[in-house]
């Protein structure tokens, strides 16, 4: 049978979500929590805070997606305040691990400080490396104190989203003197059969002279081993490169993972024990 390709809907999208997580394997019943903490000064000003989510793909696992202290209050043990809070909500809500991301230019021995590790790595187009960092919260890991800690005239919270664009926005101003901006354009595609039913969808996207990303790939069970997925794979890929890419990134786990490596992606980073009985790889291919 021949199919055709054309434009994923919205709610394919979300049917696409819904599929995945049938097959991704899960450990915690709870929906994924989103929450916001804030450090204010004397006056009440924000002079830092985080963005995190508990629970990413129903995991015990607490992702620490954004970290920011104002410029004038750093290396006074604001950031060391907010990580620890962030691994007691972490504990409470039974996560097992916490993950998060920065760059060369960045924090990275702040964390490692903190008992955090490397487990995956990527140097990027204007030369600085972004690492992906791991701390397993039921080992034990060294009790971090920094020497200048003056944290008692600070007052920490639970912020609100007026809260979140005030940490993204200074995280944002930071990063600006490191990284280019790039424009990132999306391509969501379906194959659908003869009489037009959905086969199988892609929802990737680019970074114009970067990267491509492939955020979901699925088939409908009856139509795998088809080469379908491979199809859209190709696609997205030469989508990716069209707009100025030479490398494609993608996620998978243990489940999938064999799909990818036949398609010539290579490891870049593995994250074990997440979900726990399982590992979760990071990946990227030349193109």
């Amino acid at each position: 049978m021949e199919y055709g390709i054309e434009d994923l809907t919205k709610e394919e999208a979300g049917y696409i979500g819904e599929k995945i997580n049938e097959i991704v394997p899960h450990e915690a019943d709870a929906d994924e929590e989103e929450f916001i903490l804030k450090v204010e000064d004397e006056n009440g000003a924000i002079i830092g805070g985080c963005i995190a989510e508990a629970y990413e793909y129903r995991w015990s696992r607490m992702f620490l997606d954004t970290l920011w202290v104002d410029e004038g209050h750093r290396h006074q043990g604001i950031g060391s305040m907010i990580i620890r809070e962030v691994e007691r909500i972490a504990e409470e809500k039974g996560c097992r691990v916490v993950t998060l991301g920065t760059a060369s230019y960045m924090a990275r021995p702040f964390y490692e400080k903190h008992g955090y590790t490397v487990f995956t790595t990527l140097k990027k187009p204007n030369g600085y490396i972004s690492y992906s960092l791991v701390k397993y919260l039921d080992r034990n890991a060294p009790e971090y104190m920094p020497a200048n800690n003056n944290i008692s005239r600070f007052r920490l919270s639970r912020g609100d989203d007026d809260d979140a664009r005030i940490i993204r926005d200074g995280i944002d101003a930071y990063s600006k003197a490191y990284e280019p901006e790039y424009k990132r354009v999306d391509y969501n595609k379906k194959l659908v059969d003869n009489n037009g039913r959905f086969a199988a969808g892609v929802i990737a996207d680019a970074d114009k002279g970067a990267y491509g990303f492939i955020s979901a790939l699925f088939v409908e069970e009856p139509l795998r081993y088809r080469s379908l997925g491979t199809c859209l794979l190709k696609k997205a890929e030469e989508f990716a490169k069209e707009n100025g890419a030479s490398m494609i990134l993608t996620n998978a786990g243990d489940w999938n993972v064999d799909f990818f490596r036949k398609n010539g992606y290579l490891l870049r980073g593995e994250l074990k024990d997440v979900p726990k009985g399982h590992d979760c790889y990071e990946l990227y291919k030349m193109i």
